[in-house]
């Protein structure tokens, strides 16, 4: 008894019958990108890593704060003035602000940054 094939189904099959799919790369080995087992989000891992993007997005925005003001003297490194400096840590004090008026995820000890000690050290490395 014939059985029903859809269109697709036939495609593959004669694709199959003339051998396009023989000695194809990666045959015989399992699929690329799966991490543990029981880890849901292989597949964004897999695809952030292909990409060479930085998972810090994905972070809570309580980790994110923290690790920005971590990195703040190296990211102040670089700018070419205190009246620039001064902003940076502004703009970084006014989002620790917002978050801390209503936090969420995982608790980390933030606040606001000092800016003259960041000023401080970004003339210390200047000299």
């Amino acid at each position: 008894m014939d059985r029903y094939e859809s269109i697709v189904d036939k495609q593959i099959r004669l694709a199959q019958e003339r051998g396009e799919f023989d000695n194809l790369p990666g045959a015989g080995k399992p699929l690329p990108g799966r991490g543990e087992p029981d880890d849901e989000l292989w597949w964004v891992k897999g695809y952030l890593r292909r990409e060479g993007l930085s998972a810090e997005p994905l972070l809570p925005t309580s980790l994110q704060l923290a690790r920005q003001v971590e990195r703040l003297p190296e990211t102040v490194r670089g700018l070419g003035s205190e009246q620039l400096v001064r902003e940076a840590v502004s703009e970084l004090n006014r989002r620790i602000v917002e978050y801390l008026r209503a936090p969420s995820g995982p608790h980390v000890r933030l606040g606001p940054v000092d800016p003259d000690k960041i000023v401080q050290d970004w003339r210390a490395g200047r000299s």
